[in-house]
């Protein structure tokens, strides 16, 4: 861990915006046009339940970098929708899915694409729908990137204000960090860190090694300050990367009013004047440092904000809402990306770790092994299941206390035991038996048959010592004997094995 995360997890927490903190630029109010003090922000604060748009809006503007015009509309969507895109300028009107695996380019900005539909410059509208809290929304959008407006997400949370925020009727789903998790570019310095905390934060630093921006730093503590202090905040750029980014073929609809230019090295007049031709532009003397376009600051610390902006809407591609703290160094729209990326991949373990059943080596468990024998033909020394702990209509639960006295492990492999994965899967198959003959009538004259396994996955290795927890839920319902279910085997915080196994129920002969 590098000093300066160091720093700010020891120092920064107690820095309030109106202190100054060595020789950053800090937090100060300024004659700020966006902060709409007439209207009345949320009411419903750290929502528990998922939320929606009480009335569609609708937003129109200019791409950023393709320079097209574009009409946005924000819809009301149902639960569990997420944040859609749909090109209604396209045959099928595709949608893509804010999904970080749909990121194709984090040039200047964040694309998202599929072989149907492509969306550029996607960050500061996912900005404002994380910072305004809600959960579910439909964009519809007629052109291939997002409208840049004034380089901010004002108008986009502008336009939420308006339209009003609705409870829905399901709970949101949170990832939340549990333990640090941290990224690192060792080219470019680049530096983010999750930390547990009750609620979402961010706080960034920038330092481009410029006179006129030098380190700054911006913190959000919580949501309630999304409104006023960070959609406002307008993209920046430096003077000299103009040409660069032309001759990219970006920025045709960059503007002095989509943008803050700053100017850290006076530039010959010849090349202002061959810039601004570019731009269709009228020409500029520059004769010192600052700013170019001669606006006024909202903060001080503006452009900090405006990184701390992007990592919100980078970080929206998580797909869900983050619990935790995000420290920031130097973010960018590709590191906020392979952060995102990590981000999900720990959700996505972490979904899965919330259905993993409770076991109390204490308690008195519902079978037995003397009693699980009475269900099922199997015998030493190929009994895989010690007991069950739980059980119902829809599921089952087993445990299997693995030891070095298990039988294979003389072969599998000396000096290296290995509990065998298709073993796994045959006491994956023996618990399933338990929830099989428990939906019939005298399950003691009845026998299961397994008939295929699909999407076996073996993700960990069982030793000697492990003990394994043996899940089976039913997929589907048993119907003609057929019985469908997920299984999951678990060692502790780790799911070990999974797959989907399909057996049959039989009734055995009567000579049995």
């Amino acid at each position: 861990m590098t000093p300066f995360i160091i720093q700010l997890i020891l120092g920064f927490q107690g820095i309030k915006n109106n202190y100054k903190l060595g020789a950053c630029f800090c937090p100060k109010p300024s004659q700020n046009p966006y902060l709409w003090e007439t209207f009345d922000f949320r009411q419903i604060k750290h929502f528990m339940k998922q939320h929606t748009l009480k009335k569609k809006f609708t937003v129109n503007g200019v791409g950023l970098h393709t320079g097209k015009a574009v009409k946005m509309t924000f819809k009301p969507a149902p639960v569990n929708h997420g944040y859609k895109f749909q090109r209604v300028d396209l045959d099928e009107a595709p949608v893509i899915s804010a999904d970080v695996s749909k990121v194709i380019s984090t040039n200047r900005g964040t694309t998202l694409g599929t072989e149907k539909v492509q969306i550029g410059t996607v960050e500061h509208v996912l900005s404002a729908l994380r910072g305004m809290d809600l959960d579910n929304i439909l964009i519809e959008i007629d052109g291939p990137e997002s409208p840049i407006m004034d380089g901010s997400s004002a108008a986009f949370v502008k336009g939420i204000v308006k339209a009003g925020v609705v409870e829905q009727d399901a709970k949101r789903e949170y990832f939340e960090v549990i333990e640090p998790i941290a990224y690192r570019d060792e080219i470019t310095g680049t530096e983010l860190l999750a930390l547990p905390a009750d609620q979402y934060q961010v706080t960034t630093m920038i330092d481009f090694n410029s006179e006129v921006l030098g380190h700054q730093y911006a913190s959000m503590e919580s949501f309630d300050e999304y409104q006023k202090d960070i959609a406002p905040c307008r993209t920046f750029v430096f003077l000299h990367e103009l040409e660069h980014l032309l001759n990219q073929n970006l920025i045709k609809g960059g503007d002095l009013d989509n943008a803050i230019v700053i100017v850290d090295r006076v530039m010959e007049q010849s090349e202002l004047d061959a810039l601004a031709k570019r731009l269709n532009k009228p020409s500029i003397k520059v004769e010192k440092q600052g700013i170019l376009n001669t606006l006024d600051l909202h903060f001080e610390n503006e452009p900090a904000r405006h990184k701390l902006l992007d990592v919100v809407g980078d970080l929206a591609l998580v797909g869900r809402p983050i619990k935790g703290k995000i420290v920031a160094t130097k973010p960018g729209h590709t590191a906020n990306v392979e952060f995102a990326k990590i981000l999900r991949k720990r959700w996505q373990e972490q979904r899965k770790l919330r259905g993993k059943p409770k076991y109390d080596p204490d308690a008195e468990p519902l079978y037995t092994v003397q009693d699980i024998q009475k269900y099922i033909p199997h015998r030493h020394p190929f009994v895989l299941v010690d007991k069950i702990i739980e059980l119902s209509e829809q599921h089952v639960v087993g445990i299997k206390n693995v030891t070095f006295n298990e039988s294979f492990f003389q072969g599998h492999f000396p000096g290296n035991p290995v509990f065998p994965g298709v073993l796994q899967m045959e006491a994956l198959a023996q618990t399933g038996g338990i929830l099989a003959l428990f939906n019939v009538e005298d399950p003691t004259k009845w026998d299961t048959y397994f008939l295929k396994i699909d999407n076996c996955k073996f993700k960990n290795k069982v030793v000697p010592g492990d003990t394994m927890i043996l899940k089976l839920e039913l997929l589907t319902p048993i119907r003609r004997g057929i019985v469908h279910m997920q299984g999951t085997t678990y060692v502790g915080n780790k799911i070990v094995s999974e797959g989907e196994l399909t057996a049959q129920i039989i009734r055995k002969k009567e000579d049995e």
